[in-house]
């Protein structure tokens, strides 16, 4: 399999590659051409998500350096629960992706990429410095993921204010081989810069993106799409659709690469907050990316998803693409709502993202949608407690590794939303 770029098809690389450089030297994403197709069938012997991930990802990794690796890069990656609980509604779902070390879907997807980074990275190397921008769950995710690897150290930036209590404590508590870095600007700033970092030449030094155009979080991530949905078929004989709360839209891409897998995936619904380029869109309008908002679904909080220009890659054409995703977006006052009311379960509230989720399919079950969904649960409602505990007059239970990191110090340097202040500040790191 080659992969290659979304500005170029001619511009291909290996996987060890595609995976090792984050963007192509073009500045466009990596995508596998062709992708491999499967039948439900291929999947009968295997039942837990790390047996499914790893079957789907074989065609991937085949004749790889990593191939005899990848049994265990998804054991490390996937060393997690994945419920699927069922909710009140017959065909309700929610898929809680929360349960990993920083208690957001991300853990799955960093510690992939983390685990493949480590096995390519030549013990002899000069230290590699994972660079990410994050609207709120990516950082700590990342951090968790490469936190005292030996060889590698991590660069996050994040908006200044954007980003909840804990979330900003989370990621300046780790400390070692991590610097975080609070900006004076929105997300936007953020990923323009690590951008811009990654194709800076001048600075000398191996940069690599742990963001979600990294082609290392993206494979993992349709593993738990095709396990959910086999589970699923298997006991109902029908398929399952998802609604996928979105900002950068890495997670909903991974979902409609299972499903074009040939994996039994039905509708695929985007819940957006307020920044609706993808709503927009979807609806009938040109593609026009704003300058972010802030929102209560912050990690969310993206103008400009990286991600739609491989989604525009992989249809080629807007008509094509509108016909097979929708997307709707929720205000802050409908995420309140759906905070107050307890969301899906009444010893554990949602997250504001998830709350987006749970809004859109209440819109859809009242437009008399029959389908059977899945809700993706994107992080735990412990991370925004300074938001719920107050709409939901209680106290929110913070699970131990919440709780241990909310216990170390944090720290973190402020940092103009400037490129040139990025550049010095990375060629400080040696002397730091």
């Amino acid at each position: 399999m080659r992969y290659v770029s979304t500005r170029d098809r001619a511009a291909t690389a290996s996987l060890e590659d595609a995976i090792g450089a984050g963007l192509a030297p073009d500045g466009g994403l990596y995508m596998p051409d062709p992708l491999p197709t499967f039948s439900p069938g291929d999947f009968a012997d295997v039942r837990t998500p790390k047996a499914v991930t790893e079957r789907l990802l074989a065609p991937f990794f085949a004749g790889t350096s990593l191939q005899t690796s990848l049994q265990a890069i998804c054991a490390e990656a996937l060393a997690q629960p994945l419920p699927m609980r069922a909710l009140g509604t017959p065909g309700d779902h929610l898929l809680e992706l929360f349960h990993g070390p920083t208690l957001a879907f991300k853990d799955i997807g960093a510690r992939f990429l983390a685990a493949t980074l480590a096995r390519l990275r030549p013990a002899t190397a000069a230290p590699l410095t994972i660079l990410v921008a994050t609207s709120g769950d990516t950082g700590a995710a990342v951090a968790a993921a490469f936190h005292r690897r030996a060889g590698f150290r991590v660069v996050i930036l994040y908006p200044q204010g954007g980003v909840s209590l804990r979330q900003a404590h989370q990621l300046g508590a780790f400390g070692d081989n991590v610097l975080a870095l609070r900006v004076d600007g929105a997300f936007d700033d953020c990923q323009r810069m690590v951008k811009g970092a990654l194709l800076d030449r001048s600075l000398g030094m191996p940069l690599r993106s742990a963001n979600s155009i990294s082609l290392g979080r993206l494979l993992p991530q349709m593993g738990y799409y095709a396990w959910a949905a086999l589970e699923h078929q298997r006991a109902s004989a029908r398929p399952l659709s998802f609604i996928v709360p979105t900002g950068n839209l890495g997670n909903a891409l991974a979902c409609v690469l299972a499903r074009r897998m040939g994996l039994p995936i039905d509708a695929i619904v985007l819940a957006t907050n307020d920044n609706d380029a993808l709503p927009r869109f979807f609806a009938g309008s040109g593609y026009a990316p704003r300058p972010s908002v802030t929102t209560l679904a912050n990690a969310m909080d993206v103008g400009a998803p990286s991600n739609f220009e491989r989604l525009r890659w992989l249809y080629g054409d807007d008509d094509a693409l509108r016909h097979e995703l929708r997307a709707f977006a929720v205000d802050d006052d409908a995420i309140r709502a759906v905070l107050r009311h307890g969301g899906a379960q009444p010893d554990l509230p949602p997250c504001p993202h998830t709350a987006t989720a749970l809004h859109v399919l209440a819109r859809l079950r009242a437009q008399g949608d029959t389908r059977d969904y899945a809700v993706v649960a994107t992080a735990h409602a412990a991370k925004f407690a300074e938001l719920i505990e107050p709409l939901i007059g209680r106290a929110i239970d913070s699970p131990a590794p919440l709780q241990r990191l909310l216990s170390r110090p944090a720290s973190s340097e402020p940092l103009a939303a400037d490129d040139a202040a990025l550049k010095t500040r990375l060629l400080r790191l040696d002397v730091a």
